[in-house]
């Protein structure tokens, strides 16, 4: 037996080059066949996403303990739509709000959308922007998940969003802080790993009734048409905080009411129908 290993393809292959065609033109200057090879060849373009990834913005999406089912949906929905978000373990009920301020600088998140249960049927969204603020925090109604509603549109898993904004956005500070802030977190950065090159549904936040209204459309190139993916949910505002979760208050509504003073007017009611239909 030989006292060393023979390697495959041996040991002068791996300094040689790839071999280049040559052209060679005939004499009477007509092109040769390898001249009307290369002719022949179709050059591939470098990937639109080959860009430079600056606008690093990471969204944070997460929650407290007591969420029902359909608000792990909707979380699980919001992750899929936006690449550029990351996940975290339940937050304990003990834990005070300003934690989260530190989950964000350990999860390298600038945004966070938390989603805070009550009695585990209230359930509360804030927005914002960590660790400097503003933050917003509204009460979430009316949701209806992607499972749920079982729309026919569909769009590119990491696919880049339009977000289209009601013009009454523009009219009232308050409501051009939160546009700022929805820009901010639900738009997903140019040239993000994680995300597609591609621009095939639009975000729709519409001002009704004095709450905010939630739409995912898909883009239809042929027609130019809109066909509705979700989740769908509405948003009315609480509060609008200088902190990030906390601090001065810049903006309260005053048509807000809380669910504990809604609910025994309701049971009134019932208990009032039921006596006097008795």
């Amino acid at each position: 037996m030989s006292a060393f290993k023979r390697k495959r393809g041996g040991q002068g292959a791996v300094g040689k080059k790839a071999k280049k065609a040559k052209v060679v033109a005939d004499r009477d200057g007509a092109p040769s066949e390898t001249e009307q090879g290369t002719k022949n060849e179709v050059t591939v373009p470098a990937p639109v996403s080959s860009g430079k990834w600056t606008n690093k913005e990471r969204v944070l999406i997460f929650s407290s303990r007591g969420i029902n089912f359909r608000t792990r949906h909707l979380m699980q929905d919001l992750r899929t739509m936006m690449p550029h978000s990351k996940a975290d373990t339940k937050m304990d009920r003990k834990d005070k709000l300003f934690v989260v301020n530190e989950v964000c600088e350990i999860k390298n998140c600038n945004k966070c959308l938390f989603f805070e249960a009550k009695k585990k049927q209230d359930l509360y969204m804030w927005i914002a922007n960590s660790p400097h603020g503003p933050s917003a925090k509204f009460l979430v109604q009316n949701i209806h998940t992607l499972a749920e509603l079982k729309m026919t549109g569909n769009c590119l898993k990491g696919s880049r969003p339009l977000l289209s904004f009601d013009p009454k956005f523009d009219k009232e500070p308050q409501f051009a802080l939160l546009k700022e802030l929805f820009i901010q977190t639900f738009s997903t950065p140019h040239y993000h790993p994680k995300s597609q090159p591609f621009v095939d549904h639009v975000y729709t936040f519409t001002i009704a009734d004095n709450r905010i209204w939630f739409r995912n459309y898909q883009i239809i190139e042929e027609d130019a048409s809109l066909v509705e993916i979700g989740p769908r949910f509405v948003l009315n505002l609480i509060k609008v905080f200088q902190g990030s979760f906390g601090g001065p208050t810049l903006y309260e509504n005053p048509d807000f009411k809380s669910p504990n003073m809604v609910k025994p007017s309701s049971c009134l009611l019932k208990l009032y129908a039921w006596y006097f239909c008795k």
